[in-house]
């Protein structure tokens, strides 16, 4: 403050005292006139005033600058298109920027300038064009290399996209440069050239947490829970804070059974972002793991709340209310869950329980087919619908659906050794009996003890057991059917032991295969790019 006050002072004087005498001695030294040009008199001023966000001020010194200028000083033009932008008014200070680079055509920065506008407007091939002429002026400017692989990326032009974004690191190595790579990388599905990226990102700038966080969740979508809790916990160790670790890390102790470990993790998280929609569905997920149903549905809710169009969550919720009974409610999120992915077999095989349990098999059945069309890997689906069909007496249907059943099976243990869910075997091994279609089908012999059955559990793929949403466990176990081979030979669908096991990790699809249209929500550099934010 002391010197802000001596510097102030200063200018105070040499304005009151030394500029007068200036501009008289301007009259018999033309050579005085060029260090003070009247355009660029309060230059000065203005910056001042904008770099300590004193924007009122600053346009009431642009606004004396222009009129004694009549319009013709460059830079009160330039920082007015700045604060324009600021509030929010993009159309005129593109407008502005436009007049900036009329007064001066050789400036590559009022180009650039020009160009953001037009991004931020939405008009990216405007911008391409606009950054291709600002590239002639300057060729070695790595934030036009930068700025042009965003557009061409939002033009869903990514071969470009990656030639330009690889120009702007040979010219300068930056951090959200790498990100941006990254993120095309997922874009395309490239998940291995993307830890690649994110990897040579973490080796220039190793104590960049968002880097680190992405890598650690990378990583755990992949599975790779060692090198996952490697980068969470350098990413924590820089910043105890970061909420996005945090999280991830609980989800990997939920993963593994830790509920009570895992909800001290989300404690934490919850006064940094306690309106976080995946906090609150780990939180409920938590509690449903602990057979907490009432307390599962609650915070369920309120992650709903807080994310209503999330199909995830809707999907956890129905499956809590179908694990209670409440067959109307798992209903009504189920429907809630297709309508936001229809193209999910699961979700139509678990809304035909729901309405299996709510005696409309007409409907239940229609759901079942839907279910076997778009799901063609894994044999619960065919399972359950063959104990609908012969509880509904169609003997020959459900034998069909075995069949499908049987070839789903061999297909998964041809192309790997996995161990099915031992109430699944049982289940199918009794309607096998029932339909008189013998136990020639080869099932993996049940494990003895809880710790080996949850270890099958995780390390089945997806195809073969129904999983959560976001969960590694095979949650969608519950849906399961177990017969009920009493005198009658009815068969009935109930819940398995393994719904107990459920778990959501942060912001990566938990299962081994990624679910269909499942996005990393919770990382926002992964999917919401942004151009940058220099000027």
């Amino acid at each position: 403050m002391f010197y802000l006050s001596v510097w102030n002072s200063f200018c105070f004087l040499t304005l009151k005292g030394r500029l007068p005498a200036l501009s008289q001695e301007t009259n018999s030294a033309p050579w005085c006139r060029s260090k003070l040009p009247i355009l660029e008199r309060r230059n000065w001023l203005i910056h001042l005033h904008y770099i300590r966000k004193d924007y009122d001020a600053c346009k009431i010194a642009i606004k004396e600058q222009l009129h004694e200028t009549q319009g013709m000083c460059e830079y009160a033009v330039y920082v007015q298109a700045l604060i324009l932008r600021l509030e929010g008014k993009i159309q005129e200070s593109l407008e502005l920027f436009q007049t900036c680079s009329i007064l001066n055509p050789q400036s590559a920065d009022n180009l650039k300038q020009v160009a953001r506008s037009l991004f931020l407007l939405g008009k990216h091939k405007a911008a391409i064009e606009v950054y291709n002429e600002a590239a002639k002026l300057n060729q070695k400017d790595w934030e036009i290399c930068h700025n042009l692989g965003v557009c061409y990326m939002y033009l869903k032009h990514f071969n470009k996209a990656k030639d330009q974004l690889n120009d702007a690191l040979k010219l300068n190595r930056h951090d959200l440069t790498y990100m941006m790579l990254g993120k095309i990388h997922l874009l395309q599905g490239e998940t291995d050239k993307a830890i690649e990226v994110y990897k040579k990102a973490v080796e220039f700038s190793p104590e960049n947490t968002e880097l680190l966080t992405t890598l650690g969740l990378l990583y755990l979508q992949l599975g790779v829970y060692q090198k996952a809790f490697e980068h969470l916990g350098n990413a924590l160790t820089y910043d105890p804070t970061n909420y996005k670790a945090i999280l991830a890390a609980g989800s990997m102790m939920q993963t593994h059974g830790d509920f009570d470990v895992a909800l001290t993790k989300y404690r934490v998280v919850a006064y940094t972002m306690p309106e976080s929609p995946p906090l609150w569905n780990n939180i409920g997920m938590c509690f449903f793991g602990k057979k907490k149903y009432v307390a599962a549905i609650s915070c369920l809710k309120r992650a709903n709340y807080l994310a209503p169009f999330d199909w995830k969550i809707l999907y956890n919720l129905g499956l809590v209310h179908l694990t209670m009974q409440q067959y109307a409610s798992a209903f009504h999120f189920l429907s809630a869950a297709v309508n936001f992915q229809p193209r999910m077999g699961e979700l139509y095989m678990l809304l035909a329980v729901a309405l299996t349990n709510l005696e409309d098999a007409e409907n239940a059945k229609r759901s079942y087919e839907q279910a076997v069309a778009l799901d063609q890997c894994n044999p619960l689906v065919n399972l359950n619908y063959a104990v609908l069909l012969y509880n509904q007496g169609d003997k020959k249907g459900a034998l069909c659906q075995y069949h499908e059943m049987e070839k789903k099976v061999n297909a998964l243990k041809e192309n790997s050794a996995l161990d099915f869910d031992p109430e699944m075997v049982d289940v199918a091994q009794k309607v096998g009996a029932a339909l008189q279609a013998g136990e020639s089908l080869v099932w993996t012999k049940p494990v003895k003890d809880s710790k080996s059955k949850q270890r099958a559990a995780t390390s089945s793929k997806p195809s073969s057991t129904q999983q959560p949403l976001g969960s590694n466990q095979a949650l969608g176990q519950a849906m399961s059917s177990a017969a009920g081979y009493g005198k009658t030979m009815q068969l009935s669908t109930v819940f398995g032991d393994a719904a107990l096991w459920p778990s959501l990790t942060l912001s990566m699809c938990a299962t081994n295969k990624p679910l269909p249209g499942y996005t990393v929500q919770n990382v926002p550099s992964v999917l919401q790019p942004s151009l940058g934010t220099v000027f």
